[in-house]
């Protein structure tokens, strides 16, 4: 048996290309067309033009969560205070910081979270977050430890509890945009086409896009359809392991509406292209043609936990829009396996020596 290795999917990216910043204008970016062998430099206002009369172009629909709170613990389930040192008695009532990563079914208000400094809060701690006349506005209690600062949490109900996150909560900026979030990622780290609240991450191909490329779009007869998939925080998590086979992916909700369903069905049959805006629509539709198999993809919902890379026979995207991805991740794996590694690695590497900017508030690339 041949194996896949992590190491073939490495490329040297200066960090000065990291872009830390959107652009001044959404849809100002560079676009970079890989069309089989052949890259071309173009910007990403062309991309209209480049599709074709009859595709179904089909965007991720998800919001992403201010889900980055800050707030205190309340100490009665911590590691007792030293004696000699005072503060300490204070350091049990002091800050805490949780990212939310993905909402659980069953419960209302139960989440996996990420908390810091996850070694001191042990199941059975409160967190409060906000206050509004002497009571906190969120308030969550730990139910169970996991890995890496992993904690299970269950907030007390309380009315509009996504509003009072909107109003507590931070833009979880992605870890290699090495600052801290602004009131513009409010706006600039969603797209314009957000409906569904649930990601911890944007789908950062569709940010590019604006209400006046859109309707470029409509103008020209292409049919558009819409997926959710909540991105969660897998996205960034790194392989640890030397062989891609042994790596174990993470799961995303999503779910496939009746009339998108039906528009993917008229396109296989009638030959059409359908093409991804953004990886995270290519997993969304590529995992619901692997479980419904031959059948085609009905409208249903469910947890998608989809692996691509190289070796993979894509069943239902044709074409696709990305953004530049992290060395060695398992969403450069998927763009290799849709367009070859060595032909999507000459890409990347054409993009460097033109100083592409790489990552979320990066430049895209068209692949079809």
């Amino acid at each position: 048996m041949i194996f896949v290795l992590v190491s073939d999917f490495d490329f040297l990216l200066p960090t000065e290309l990291i872009a830390q910043h959107p652009a001044a204008e959404r849809a100002a970016s560079r676009m970079l067309h890989l069309h089989d062998n052949t890259i071309t430099d173009t910007l990403f206002t062309e991309f209209p033009s480049l599709l074709r009369a009859g595709d179904l172009l089909v965007f991720n629909d998800t919001r992403v969560l201010p889900a980055r709170l800050f707030g205190h613990r309340s100490g009665n389930r911590a590691q007792k205070p030293s004696p000699a040192n005072p503060a300490s008695q204070d350091f049990l009532h002091g800050r805490v910081e949780v990212l939310l990563t993905r909402r659980l079914p069953g419960e209302e208000q139960l989440w996996q979270a990420l908390v810091r400094p996850g070694k001191k809060i042990m199941p059975g701690e409160r967190l409060y977050f906000g206050e509004d006349a002497g009571a906190p506005l969120l308030e969550a209690e730990v139910l169970e430890r996991g890995e890496f600062g992993e904690r299970t949490l269950r907030f007390l109900p309380v009315p509009d509890f996504f509003a009072k996150l909107e109003r507590l909560g931070h833009i979880p900026l992605p870890p290699y945009i090495d600052r801290e979030d602004t009131a513009e990622d409010r706006e600039r780290y969603q797209t314009v086409f957000a409906r569904d609240p649930g990601s911890v991450a944007a789908p950062t191909a569709g940010l590019h896009f604006t209400n006046e490329i859109l309707a470029q779009i409509r103008e020209r007869g292409i049919e558009t359809a819409t997926v959710t998939l909540h991105v969660g925080l897998g996205t960034f998590s790194p392989i640890r392991t030397e062989v891609v086979e042994e790596h174990k992916i993470h799961t995303e909700w999503y779910q496939i509406p009746e009339d998108t369903a039906e528009k993917i069905a008229r396109a296989k049959s009638e030959g059409r292209r359908v093409v991804a805006v953004g990886t995270t629509t290519v997993r969304t539709l590529e995992y619901a043609a692997d479980q419904c198999g031959q059948a085609g993809i009905p409208a249903h919902s469910g947890e998608a936990n989809i692996f691509i890379y190289p070796g993979y026979r894509f069943r239902v995207v044709d074409a696709m829009l990305t953004n530049f991805h992290l060395p060695k991740s398992t969403l450069l794996m998927l763009v290799s396996a849709f367009r070859g590694r060595e032909n999507v690695l000459a890409a990347y590497n054409h993009a460097v020596r033109e100083r592409y900017r790489f990552f979320s508030y990066g430049d895209c690339m068209f692949i079809e």
